[in-house]
């Protein structure tokens, strides 16, 4: 069975995602014994199947590629016309996940428009110009939440005072076993939405990725980005995401700085102040590889040294999450339950209260409200009241 399709909006897809026509029959040609050509897709008539598996990567519903009306290319629509090149080569997993969030923030801005709100930017637009410490120090005023010794907690704290000034910030929760994991740990969309990926076993990791696309935010700098702590000694990154490491680790060690400034030179003859970094690490939320990394920027351990300590908290790391693989494929044979549901996002207080708003003022309905915040039907009531 064949359809009529609009192919302005399947060319639009492909711009959209970087994506030649050739890498897409290659996506969606898999399991197939003869190949598909490019006039298969590109014609105006199309196979239903055929465009079902077109589907299966963009993921828009095939009421989409049926719509007569052509989209535009506009800067406005997507970070993806606005910039050419990002911090991470993205793979089809991430691209989803951004296009998502974008459209997801176009939606919430016209909804706060209806709703008479008010989301405007609260906080001034700084330089690079500007000393990321001292940037950092004045902020932390307005920013810093109430110190929690919990991660998750603390990060929902953070969460939570950033949305007290008018910053919206969404996580993804990607489940172990999907097969497009996104190649991204943050990024930032003007004016003021800030994505992060939900670090299971690693939320101090998570905690740097918010406090770095804050950085982002405050000087006004779109990014998306795979992030790599060992870049807070490098010299080689470029100005901005220098700043950017910069202010996140100044924002959350605050005092503990002067700490770590006070040590000596890290090596085995004080077992690398293993335990007083430990300690920084408790009190900041900063992880411990972080704060070897910025010791190694700071010239108080050599980098033979800080290698030996790197190696061993990245095996611990992954001895960590072997350890969670082999207990859910142990479950998996045994027939059992999968321990617990499948984690939630955090939702930001300000995403909560413009769809309370919006819902109020008979703008979306109640399926919206579950849809938006990801929530069952019989946890409506403890949002809508």
């Amino acid at each position: 069975m064949k359809v009529e399709q609009n192919t302005a909006r399947l060319k639009y897809l492909l711009a959209l995602y970087k994506m030649t026509v050739d890498e897409l029959l290659v996506l969606i040609g898999e399991g197939l014994r003869k190949p598909l050509t490019r006039e298969d897709i590109l014609d105006k008539e199309i196979e239903i199947n055929h465009l079902k598996r077109i589907d299966k990567v963009f993921k828009k519903g095939l009421h989409y590629y049926l719509d007569p009306k052509s989209p535009e290319v506009k800067k406005e629509a997507s970070i993806f016309f606005r910039k050419q090149t990002f911090g991470a080569d993205l793979n089809i997993g991430a691209r989803k996940i951004v296009n998502q969030f974008e459209e997801l923030k176009i939606s919430l801005s016209a909804i706060s428009k209806l709703a008479e709100l008010n989301i405007e930017r609260t906080l001034p637009v700084f330089t690079i110009h500007r000393d990321p410490k001292a940037v950092a120090d004045q902020v932390r005023k307005d920013l810093y939440p109430e110190f929690n010794s919990v991660p998750k907690e603390f990060l929902r704290a953070f969460i939570g005072k950033l949305a007290e000034n008018n910053i919206l910030v969404f996580e993804f929760v990607e489940t172990w076993n999907k097969k497009e994991k996104a190649n991204i740990d943050g990024f930032f969309l003007q004016p003021n939405v800030i994505v992060l990926k939900r670090q299971q076993q690693a939320f101090r990791r998570e905690i740097f990725s918010l406090a770095h696309e804050l950085g982002h935010y405050l000087i006004n700098e779109e990014e998306i980005e795979e992030l790599d702590l060992a870049d807070l000694a490098s010299h080689k990154i470029s100005k901005v995401e220098r700043w950017c490491n910069d202010f996140a680790y100044y924002f959350l060690a605050g005092d503990a700085d002067r700490v770590l400034q006070g040590l000596g030179r890290a090596d085995g003859t004080n077992d690398y102040y293993f335990d007083m970094i430990d300690s920084l690490s408790k009190q900041t939320h900063l992880s411990k590889l972080a704060l070897f990394t910025r010791m190694l920027f700071e010239n108080k351990i050599s980098k033979n040294n800080y290698h030996l300590v790197k190696t061993d908290l990245e095996k611990q790391y992954r001895d960590r999450q072997e350890e969670e693989k082999r207990k859910r494929e142990e479950e998996k044979a045994g027939g059992l339950k999968q321990r617990g549901a499948a984690p939630k996002p955090i939702n930001s207080p300000l995403l909560v209260s413009t769809i309370q708003a919006a819902f109020y003022e008979g703008i979306i309905n109640e399926y919206d409200v579950c849809k938006t915040l990801n929530i069952s039907p019989d946890k409506l009531g403890a949002y809508l009241q």
